[in-house]
């Protein structure tokens, strides 16, 4: 009998990190705040439209004078770096 493979995947805390709502963090795309941390894996389906997402996060580029929020799926990497903690509340706040 053959061994079966499996793969562990990162927790959904670990992909999001320190990124909770207020924090701002920084990476080659910008400086962002984050505004919501969606945890609901069907909310963070329909706002990112796809199928397998388990969370999502709305930021705002605070670069950019008029920093639309927009949602992203991105996961925290060694790329990021945090500059400013979010709140000391919660972990995650209720989506939008």
């Amino acid at each position: 009998m053959m061994p079966i493979a499996t793969t562990i995947l990162p927790s959904a805390a670990d992909e999001i990190g320190p990124r909770h709502p207020g924090a701002i963090y920084q990476n080659v795309d910008g400086r962002f705040e984050v505004l919501t941390v969606i945890t609901d894996p069907r909310e963070a389906a329909q706002q990112l439209r796809r199928k397998g997402a388990r969370w999502a996060l709305i930021v705002k580029d605070t670069l950019r004078p008029d920093g639309i929020p927009f949602v992203i799926g991105s996961a925290w990497t060694t790329s990021d770096y945090l500059l400013r903690e979010g709140t000391t509340g919660p972990a995650y706040a209720p989506a939008a």
